[in-house]
């Protein structure tokens, strides 16, 4: 018995039976009321980063059976957290909600995640903030002299380290994306290095470097520091129970936003942590996500 998935197929529980060839599906995770042949499907993809390496991805064109859209698809650009993570190709609801709405989506594997061999993941090692930007930015142009997506038409979003990619993306890229959206994205470095859970301690003496050291550092990637560069559109969204990564981070984001009129829906969720919980946010979430991308991305 195991669990099992695909781009196209809800994670489903499986019977297999060694001797007989036999398979019965136990259980589904979902009702599986869309067709497969009206979801995305998932595509291996590789690109070159500003320097010449090599960068990793997952990308999925947009997928209906009912609509056909005109033109170079919008390009969203999910970033996973980790931030030494890794996107896979199983089943990823997320990808689906914009894949089917007429948005590619590309999942990046930026240069330190995990999958593609030890000396990949170590790149990131003191350039958190650096690779991961720069190999997102670089996805972009690829697949626009690709002619695969619009490249007036792009979003980037992430939560919590993928959130800080975003931030640090508009904040040294600001005319790179469109627009953004920003999951409880961590901003503080010096507060993620003091305050951080036990199973994370240390973390950012590879990631960026030990204190007092590496001072400086943390000081050029805390977006908390440099949010009034970031020009165009971001929505914002926050767990007022967050202890990951506290509301405060994104008050403070928020405030630099007000101050240089830079659009920027704030959203902040009662009872929520890091990472959405309750069904009326998650609705709550993709709907306001959706009418955001609608106005400064779509129609803009």
């Amino acid at each position: 018995m195991f669990v099992g998935s695909g781009p196209s197929l809800p994670p489903r529980v499986v019977e297999h039976d060694l001797e007989s060839g036999a398979t019965r599906v136990v259980a589904r995770a979902s009702a599986e009321v869309v067709l497969p042949e009206a979801l995305a499907h998932c595509e291996a993809v590789s690109w070159r980063s500003s320097d010449g390496e090599e960068v990793h991805g997952l990308f999925y064109a947009p997928a209906s059976d009912r609509f056909v859209g005109v033109g170079k698809p919008p390009l969203v650009v999910l970033v996973h957290g980790g931030p030494t993570s890794q996107a896979r190709a199983g089943w990823n609801s997320q990808v689906q909600f914009f894949a089917t709405r007429g948005y590619a989506v590309l999942l990046v594997n930026y240069r330190g995640s995990t999958g593609y061999g030890r000396p990949y993941m170590l790149k990131l090692r003191g350039n958190w903030g650096r690779y991961d930007v720069e190999d997102c930015v670089a996805a972009v142009s690829h697949f626009a002299a690709a002619g695969r997506i619009d490249p007036s038409r792009t979003v980037i979003m992430g939560g919590s380290a993928g959130g800080f990619t975003v931030l640090q993306t508009m904040i040294d890229h600001p005319e790179a994306f469109t627009a953004g959206v920003c999951l409880y994205g961590v901003a503080n470095q010096f507060h993620l290095a003091s305050q951080t859970h036990k199973f994370e301690a240390r973390y950012l003496d590879s990631l960026l470097g030990p204190l007092p050291e590496a001072a400086p550092r943390y000081r050029q990637r805390s977006p908390v520091l440099h949010a009034d560069r970031i020009r165009r559109p971001i929505a914002i969204f926050q767990g007022d129970l967050d202890r990951v990564v506290p509301r405060e981070q994104s008050d403070a984001i928020v405030e630099a936003l007000r101050r240089n009129r830079t659009p920027h829906p704030y959203h902040v969720y009662e009872g929520e942590g890091h990472g959405w919980r309750k069904r009326e946010t998650i609705e709550h979430f993709y709907r306001t996500v959706e009418s955001f991308l609608r106005q400064y991305v779509l129609f803009a």
